[in-house]
């Protein structure tokens, strides 16, 4: 056997020996060269579940202290209200019909010019995919289709060239496009996805949000687009109408 493989089995056994307790679905391996301990979780290891929270509350009629733990059901219908379209204070300098996108929170606020926006839940993108910025509505469209560019397509040989509009294109119910870019925000047809970092870059929003939000803005709208390292400081105060 040769130097390289014995080295190899010898590694390969010290991981298997030294593989301790870890993550749900993971293992803990110690390189023997390094002494460096990582986490590895193999592919066909299943997922964690997703945490369900807990609350204590005392229970009168049995003079017991109960702890109850939410359903799947309860945690999903949670989450749509946590994201579901709302009248909230915003007190600005920016004009009536401002976008203000705040990618790490998923909301899209709508300035009314009164103190107050419309809110919106969004999905933004991935890691990888965030981006920041201002722009404006260029172009607006109604059930359109998709043409997806060829740095996507390389990603993903199985997209089409391209798809007419309808209920089933990711361009959903309508689209504003941003300026010159190839960033959009769009409805979507898969409504789990809103509140979470899932695109390639565009703002997607329920169907129905985004035929709000298209009756409501027009051509050269501004856009502000604030990324994971943007200065959130004036949407703070906003917010919170200081």
């Amino acid at each position: 056997m040769s130097t390289v493989t014995c080295r190899a089995a010898a590694l390969v056994l010290a991981f298997a020996a030294s593989a301790g307790p870890a993550l749900a679905g993971t293992v803990e391996l110690v390189d023997p060269r390094t002494g460096q301990t990582f986490t590895y979780r193999p592919s066909f290891a299943p997922k964690p579940a997703e945490e369900r929270p807990q609350y204590r509350f005392f229970d009168v009629s049995t003079r017991r202290t109960v702890t109850y733990q939410a359903s799947r059901e309860e945690m999903a219908e949670r989450h749509r209200m946590k994201y579901a379209r709302a009248h909230v204070r915003f007190v600005s300098s920016e004009p009536a019909g401002t976008i203000i996108v705040d990618t790490e929170t998923r909301y899209l606020y709508l300035t009314q010019g009164d103190g107050t926006a419309i809110r919106y839940g969004i999905g933004v993108g991935r890691e990888g995919f965030t981006w920041s910025g201002v722009e404006r509505v260029t172009r607006k469209a109604e059930w359109p289709d998709w043409t997806p560019p060829p740095e996507m397509r390389e990603r993903q040989p199985d997209l089409p060239e391209w798809m007419p509009g309808g209920p089933q294109n990711p361009m959903g119910a309508r689209a504003l496009y941003l300026g010159a870019t190839l960033y959009r925000i769009h409805g979507t047809h898969q409504d789990e996805t809103i509140g979470y970092a899932v695109s390639s870059g565009c703002i997607r929003m329920l169907n129905e949000d985004v035929e709000d939000l298209y009756d409501r803005v027009g051509l050269g709208a501004e856009v502000i687009v604030l990324g994971p390292d943007s200065d959130r400081r004036g949407l703070l105060a906003a917010i919170s109408g200081f």
